[in-house]
């Protein structure tokens, strides 16, 4: 197949998916500029603080059925992983029904589960080799990743998803009792059942990782401009340029992989896109006395635990609120309280440990699948953006089917699912 032809393209975001995007248009021979207002890899993406798994099994969507008959406990339950900022619930109501509809029915799940597999399968591999190409080999790691029950009861509760997982090419490992404890010692007595998916890897820095990739960006030839983008210039159908607070760049191509932000931007060319903050937060205890040797996933708190260069890491939670609310950080809290009763060895003093704490905002669509597809106003502005739980995992396929879609080859996956269309 001849190369692609070769245009000045603005990547908008500087986030790992941004960061993957700009690297696969380079490797393709375009001249790219990627633009992000805030520091490369810094705290204001939703990349910095995600929890750093790289997880071929993370293909269950939110949704799942019996969700609804769910959601009145969550948002009941001060110490639950769900909660709604009540202000908000009238403005987030479509995209809320769109979301229990779309895990309304088993058939349903299995499709998105298939779809996201697609993204993710090979999610490890395709990271470890952007990692040493990019010279930061050191920071993308496959030792696995454990998920841990109080009980084999609490796993068959989730036969369906595992089940899923399974239908997918998903193998696990199951480990009870002593076994699970001779494995991972750090982990409480109340753990007596794990399952480990020995094909999972995880990141040691997202934030510093995001960093070494675009240096190897700009070290390619690749230009990184801090600007903040407001709008596009098209005439007939064509991309003009990307219009920003420091004036207007011309280019013959755009990627929209702003993250939350990606709303606005889609919206200033007529793009409708049902896409919402699930404001995710995360605690950091710099120098534990206790951790993990791989990454785990506790079935009660719903939350990654990995052991990061800063120290070990809890992220999850979902709160449903504006972007500009402020934090409550009660959320980050009852992550601590989680690591505290899965780790003993941590201590049961919050205050004796240095604890960082951190906010971000997860760009969810409803169906928990992301928009990768060229833009309705002009087929020179390419969406990528609206990964929620998986942006991290899946950023490297996402660059791939953004640069084939410059190319005008075929994907390695059917885009028809990712469409932004369908939120129509």
């Amino acid at each position: 197949m001849p190369a692609p032809l070769a245009r000045h393209i603005a990547v908008i975001g500087g986030g790992i998916v941004g960061a993957c995007t700009a690297l696969a248009l380079l490797k393709d021979g375009h001249r790219v500029t990627l633009l992000e207002p805030g520091e490369p890899g810094g705290e204001q993406a939703a990349s910095y603080g995600n929890g750093a798994f790289l997880s071929p099994a993370s293909i269950i969507p939110m949704s799942v059925p019996g969700l609804w008959k769910k959601v009145p406990r969550y948002l009941l339950d001060p110490q639950g992983p769900f909660t709604i900022r009540w202000r908000y619930l009238m403005t987030l109501a479509p995209w809320l029904l769109r979301f229990l509809k779309a895990g309304f029915t088993p058939a349903r799940t299995a499709r998105t589960a298939r779809i996201l597999s697609s993204l993710l399968s090979d999610a490890p591999a395709r990271h470890m080799a952007l990692a040493a190409a990019s010279g930061v080999p050191e920071l993308i790691r496959q030792d696995g990743l454990l998920y841990v029950y109080p009980d084999r009861e609490s796993f068959a509760n989730e036969a369906f998803s595992w089940g899923l997982r399974r239908d997918n090419g998903i193998v696990w490992k199951e480990l009870q009792g002593a076994a699970l404890h001779a494995f991972e010692p750090a982990l409480s007595l109340r753990y007596q059942f794990g399952v480990l998916v020995e094909s999972g890897a995880h990141c040691l820095d997202p934030g510093a990782y995001v960093k070494g990739l675009l240096r190897s960006f700009t070290a390619q030839g690749g230009k990184l401009v801090q600007a903040r983008v407001e709008g596009f210039n098209i005439a007939n159908g064509r991309l003009q340029s990307v219009l920003t607070q420091q004036g207007a760049i011309t280019c013959e191509g755009a990627v929209i992989a702003a993250g939350i932000h990606s709303k606005a931007l889609a919206a200033s060319i007529g793009e409708v896109v049902s896409l919402e903050s699930e404001r995710g937060y995360h605690v950091e205890i710099a120098h534990p006395a206790a951790a993990p040797r791989i990454p785990v996933m506790p079935a009660d708190g719903k939350m990654a635990n990995t052991l990061t260069r800063n120290g070990l890491r809890a992220s999850g939670q979902v709160e449903l609120a504006s972007i500009d609310t402020p934090p409550d950080w009660r959320r980050a809290d009852i992550l601590l309280h989680h690591l505290l009763q899965t780790y003993p060895g941590l201590g049961d003093d919050p205050a004796r440990l240095s604890i960082a704490r951190w906010q971000g905002n997860r760009p969810s669509t409803p169906d928990g699948l992301p928009i990768i597809a060229q833009a309705c106003a002009s087929p020179d502005i390419v969406h990528a953006f609206g990964h929620g739980h998986v942006g991290l995992a899946s950023a490297p396929m996402t660059g791939q089917l953004v640069a084939s879609l410059f190319a005008g080859r075929s994907p390695p996956i059917d885009l028809t699912p990712f469409a932004a269309t369908r939120f129509r």
